[in-house]
């Protein structure tokens, strides 16, 4: 079958075709024929010279049931996680496996599940985020920082935005977007503080990295909670204000499923299943597609990506 292989190249991560073998699902597992894969930035970063399998989500049928599947059948829409998303067919886990909503393409279905599930594990389960509250996302044009606008909105909240680009802000003013703020350097405490009269963000997402970590921490309320969900500028190390944690009682997470086991990921999926996924199949939340790309141009769809020329998520469909 065809499938597309990662590999580190001359700066930046390459995807090249391979002939590979059809995969056939042992116990909890099921065979996908995929009908769409999105491209999730963190898969471009973390690569090493050695060939591998490459995609992380994608949307598709159910072909063929492994042992122990006793939640889905044969011929059944599904989405989710989905290790070597970017080939014809792929092995998805029924522990992290979920229905596509029968309104949703499945050019949407496959913008949906990793990035609404760091979405609600940062926003939800972790960040506890409440109705009137400020969310401020750094970066919020990306995959993830549009997902959390638009939950973080059909959850009642209000919204500050960081982004470089104008013209990526300008596109997600329909989204909802409270506070546009055009910038990538880390000088907007002093907007987002006249933004919530002096109170600070009750809830920041850093998908940004090292650089405006503490820009982050100093923008936040009293009890407010920092979520590090990426570092696009790969600084992983940064200054921490210790009176200000300790004094305004901050909460600072990762929301890395690194090192997380199959169950614990389980856990996160039916949370969102039950919470956010109901806001998708009734259209409060439509996901935000830049651009689709047909199966064979791929390598073109991942340096868009790499290119940081995007806003919202980058699909490739095989039908």
């Amino acid at each position: 079958m065809r499938a597309y292989f990662i590999r580190a190249g001359d700066g930046q991560a390459i995807v090249e075709p391979r002939d590979a073998a059809m995969p056939d699902p042992g116990p909890q597992q099921m065979r996908v024929r995929i009908r769409a894969a999105g491209l999730n930035r963190g898969e471009f970063m973390a690569v090493g010279s050695s060939a591998k399998a490459a995609g992380t989500d994608a949307a598709g049928e159910i072909e063929k049931l492994g042992p122990g599947v006793t939640r889905f059948k044969v011929g059944d829409r599904v989405m989710g996680r989905c290790p070597g998303a970017f080939a014809e067919y792929a092995l998805m886990d029924e522990r992290e496996t979920m229905p596509v909503p029968e309104k949703l393409s499945w050019e949407d279905a496959a913008a949906v599940p990793i990035v609404f599930l760091v979405v609600y594990d940062m926003l939800v389960a972790q960040g506890r985020l409440q109705t009137g509250e400020w969310l401020l996302v750094t970066g919020v044009t990306s995959g993830v920082g549009v997902a959390a606008l638009q939950t973080a909105k059909a959850l009642g909240a209000k919204v500050i935005g960081t982004s470089g680009s104008k013209d990526k802000l300008a596109k997600l003013a329909p989204l909802g977007l409270d506070v546009a703020l055009a910038t990538r350097k880390p000088d907007f405490c002093d907007a987002v503080l006249k933004a919530t009269g002096g109170k600070g963000a009750n809830l920041c997402v850093n998908n940004v990295g090292g650089t405006v970590f503490a820009e982050c921490v100093r923008a936040l309320a009293f009890e407010g909670r920092l979520a590090v969900v990426g570092y696009l500028d790969g600084v992983l190390r940064a200054e921490l204000d210790l009176d200000a944690l300790h004094a305004r009682r901050l909460t600072l997470f990762g929301v890395s499923n690194k090192l997380r086991n199959a169950e614990q990921r389980a856990a996160t999926v039916r949370g969102f299943t039950e919470k956010v996924l109901p806001l998708i199949a009734d259209g409060r939340i439509k996901p935000l597609i830049d651009s689709v790309y047909p199966f064979d141009e791929l390598p073109a769809a991942a340096k868009r990506l790499q290119a940081d020329a995007h806003a919202g998520k980058i699909v490739v469909t095989l039908k």
